[in-house]
This record gives C-alpha cells, structure tokens and sequence, in this order.
C-alpha cells in the first residue's frame, strides 16, 4: 500500500493528476459492475415468474388477480402490464402503451453503461496523455542539466509508462464489463418483447374484463382471489 501511495505521488503535478483520473476510472467500472450485477441477479426469473402469473390469471379469466399481481410486484418489468392495463379500454393504444413501457424498461437496464463504454474509449488516451507529458519532463531535465544518454531519461520514462499501461487496463476492465452486461441485457430485452407482444394479445382478448375489474375497489384483494394467487404461484 506504502509503494502504491508512493508511485501515485511521483511524477510532477500533472503526473498524479492523471494517475489520479485513472485510479478514480477503475473504482467507477469496478462499482457500476457490482450494480449492474446485483440489479440483474434475479431479474430474468423474476421477470419470467410475473409474466407467467398474469398472463395465467387473465387466460383462466380472472382479471383481479392479475391486477393483484401488478400491484403488489417491485420489479421494472411490471411498468408493461400496468400499461396494458391502464389503457384496456382503449385497445387500439394498448399495443404503442406496452412497446413503450419496454423500451424504457430496456433503457433503464443498460443506463450506466455509457459510463463503461466512455472510459473503455478514453482511458488509453488518458494514460498516453499523462506518458507524453512525463516525457517531456524528462527531455526538459537533460536540457536544464546538460547531460545526455538513455541512462539520464530511462528512469523518467519508466515512471512515465506506468500511466499508459494503468489506462489500458481500465480500459480493458471496462470493456469487458460493458459486453458482458450489454450481451445479458440484450437477451433480457429480445424476451421482453417476446413478453410485450403476448401480453399485448391477450390483454386485448380480455379487455372487458380487466376494464371491469379496474372498476372495482383494488385496496384489498377479497379472500378467495388471494387464495388463488396463491394457487396460481405454487403451480407456476
């Protein structure tokens, strides 16, 4: 800890800024990567076990249940269902409702990541920027001494690539992050709009009911829907 203190602080004024900016680039991959991954632990099967619940429930053509379902579900996915069914008596909205509902849904999934994909862009150019400057510092001290010889400016110039090669692994470390959550959302939103188009189709099948069931007071689920729910869920 002692020698990496040491090495941040070596280097001119310039030097440490740019060590600095990359360390600070690291701590931000390494921080939206755990976000990321604990947002979408779990949210494919979640996503798929609410789905499943209300598309069951309206089949069997009970509307309450489904709206139940919604109400009382936290996961991202629900903004679609709440759509459909907001608009249920208007159908000829419902399908432009849900596709819209998805694609806020799939931008909140991959929000953070521009942050990945601009320091997996920048960070080499941060690092070369911070070499080239330690660099010059190094021609500028044989300049000022009067002595020449690679001896003179290895030492420079080796503390000088430490910059580049820090931006190069967070730019890597970012970039890895980036594909890997852009190939797990991109997977999530194809089965959401799978999850889009059949709710769509049987919200519009079902419409009368739901749109009645909307009337109805939903502040507490009479006691024969939940027990249905609860059936409902220990079959799916």
């Amino acid at each position: 800890m002692h020698e990496l203190v040491e090495m941040m602080k070596t280097g001119g004024a310039v030097m440490v800024v740019t060590k600095l900016i990359i360390l600070a680039g690291s701590v931000a991959a390494v921080i939206i990567g755990i976000e990321r991954s604990m947002f979408l632990r779990g949210f494919s099967a979640k996503a798929r076990e609410l789905h499943e619940q209300i598309i069951r429930a309206l089949l069997r053509g009970d509307a309450a249940i489904a709206l139940h379902e919604s109400d009382r579900s936290h996961i991202a996915t629900v903004a679609l269902y709440r759509a459909a069914f907001d608009r249920a008596n208007r159908q000829e909205r419902i399908a432009d409702a849900v596709d819209r509902a998805r694609r806020e849904v799939i931008q909140a999934l991959r929000a953070p990541l521009w942050v990945l994909g601009t320091l997996g862009a920048v960070m080499p150019f941060v690092g070369l920027f911070g070499t080239v400057v330690g660099i010059l510092g190094s021609f500028r001290q044989i300049s000022l001494t009067g002595q020449s010889g690679f001896a003179v400016v290895a030492p420079a110039i080796s503390e000088a690539l430490i910059t580049t090669a820090g931006g190069i692994a967070v730019a890597v470390e970012a970039v890895i992050l980036f594909n890997v959550f852009q190939a797990r959302i991109s997977r999530e939103a194809f089965d959401l709009t799978l999850r889009a188009d059949e709710l769509t189709e049987v919200v519009m099948d079902h419409a009368g009911e739901i749109s009645a069931a909307m009337q109805a007071p939903r502040s507490a689920p009479a006691p024969h829907l939940e027990a249905r729910a609860a059936v409902a869920q220990g079959h799916a």
